[in-house]
């Protein structure tokens, strides 16, 4: 500051003299002469301040992008396929639910590679480990929950290809594009290994909403290539040992021969297929979603085309709807006596208006070749400069089978959310007010309360067996 006023009164005063010998050789109005002054001193601290301004370092703060999913119940995966191992971090999971490690790990070996002959022979075990968030005695805590899964089998050398060659239909030349930089080996967070975390975090929000209204979730194979499912599958008896009995988790056995032989003979030329996955939803708790920009699909077709390979997605009657008129398509409703309002038919696949009907949700999820594969592409490398790729690894020669799992929780994630944040806006003048305004604790302000739990201490862990059993492990 003082550098700048010694500055400013220099050219005051040479302002001044230059001002002096004007008056001096010519007759300039008094008056423009006395406000001159005022004039150019604002245009000095006005260019002074925007100079200061223009010099001041930037500093700008952005959220980490593309890592995190959901609002209440929100999930943050890490690692890279080829690095020390992946996961994930999930804040928002109720207290007091009762959650294993067995309960996690069932849903990674549906996903994990190495299954069969027709997913990448990576042999990884997948095994995970419950880092936080669940005490002692099993249950949550309220606290974050982190997964972690180490890498074991990775083999980066197959990657000396790719280092500078980008794989066509591949993310290498995105991921240079906006960062600069990548990780070559694996493909890092391109890879499929990144949806080990939100297979975790579905196994956790799987459980809570079968706790709280029953609800199942189950996907299944329906095309690959150009066969499709040739039998009609009854989505309301069908059941998880139906889908997995076969390796393409197809609960059609004649369709499943068929589509594990086009997945086969892709495989033996290095090349590769897609195929669809559909996934329906028994049990959706009604009034799911908001209207306008968080309609129920809306975030479901978000966290589908959020998998790795989507390329298409559809709900109920889907893309085959435009062809028929409102008369057909439209679902007349009617009273069940068991379940009340009901629909004769279900084109609207369980949402209407973005919000859950209680009837069944369906859609189907297109997923593209898989884009890695050891049949030669003409592409172009880091310096510009076409060049031909017969890439290495071990790759899914169909992605369908494994995806399974992952649209699985990725639904799964969906609906807690929504099922959290319809609770808390629109249940949280029903409930009980007695939690809400004194805590979780009963014990600690309520005399009955007090009274239950000294007689329950005689036949069940007292408090000081509790303190001595935690000191011993």
């Amino acid at each position: 500051m003082s550098s700048m006023r010694t500055v400013h009164a220099m050219q005051t005063k040479q302002f001044s003299k230059s001002k002096s010998s004007k008056s001096s050789s010519s007759s300039a109005s008094p008056i423009g002469n006395e406000k001159a002054p005022e004039v150019w001193k604002r245009a000095v601290a006005k260019r002074a301040m925007r100079n200061k301004s223009e010099r001041k370092k930037i500093n700008v703060r952005a959220r980490a992008q593309g890592s995190s999913f959901g609002r209440l119940f929100t999930v943050t995966t890490f690692g890279e396929s080829h690095g020390g191992g992946v996961g994930c971090v999930v804040d928002g999971v109720p207290p007091k639910l009762r959650l294993t490690r067995e309960d996690l790990q069932f849903e990674l070996d549906r996903r994990r590679p190495g299954q069969s002959r027709i997913t990448t022979p990576r042999n990884e075990e997948d095994s995970c480990e419950i880092l936080s968030g669940i005490g002692l005695d099993g249950v949550t805590l309220g606290t974050p929950i982190a997964v972690l899964v180490r890498n074991k089998d990775h083999k980066s050398q197959d990657y000396g290809e790719i280092a500078v060659a980008y794989r066509p239909s591949h993310a290498d030349a995105t991921y240079d594009m906006k960062y600069g930089v990548r990780a070559i080996a694996g493909g890092g967070r391109s890879s499929a290994r990144e949806t080990i975390g939100r297979v975790a975090a579905g196994a956790i929000a799987k459980k809570i909403l079968k706790q709280i209204a029953n609800t199942e979730i189950l996907a299944y194979v329906s095309q690959v290539k150009d066969v499709k499912m040739s039998a009609t599958v009854n989505h309301e008896t069908m059941t998880m040992d139906d889908v997995e009995k076969n390796i393409v988790r197809c609960p059609d056995d004649s369709s499943a021969v068929k589509m594990i032989e086009a997945i086969d003979e892709v495989r033996v030329k290095g090349d590769s297929c897609g195929g669809v996955v559909t996934c329906i939803v028994r049990n959706c708790p009604r009034g799911l979603g908001a209207p306008v920009f968080d309609k129920l699909e809306a975030d479901l077709a978000k966290a589908m085309m959020s998998l790795p390979a989507t390329k298409g997605f559809e709900i109920g009657s889907g893309f085959s709807g435009v062809l028929e008129k409102g008369s057909e398509h439209n679902d007349p409703f009617y009273m069940d006596e068991k379940k009340g309002l009901r629909t004769t038919t279900n084109k609207s696949g369980g949402i209407q208006g973005g919000i859950s009907n209680g009837e069944m949700i369906e859609m189907k999820i297109a997923f593209k070749p898989t884009s890695t594969i050891t049949r030669p592409q003409n592409t172009v490398n880091r310096d510009g400069v076409e060049t031909e790729l017969k890439a290495k690894g071990r790759h899914d020669p169909c992605v369908v089978p494994r995806a399974v799992p992952m649209v699985e929780s990725m639904v799964a994630l969906v609906l807690v959310d929504h099922l959290m944040m319809q609770y808390a806006q629109c249940n949280i003048l029903s409930g009980d007010y007695a939690t809400m305004r004194d805590g979780n604790m009963p014990t600690l302000y309520d005399a009955v309360a007090r009274e239950l739990a000294a007689a329950s201490a005689k036949t069940n862990m007292s408090t000081k067996d509790m303190k001595e059993e935690y000191e011993e492990n």
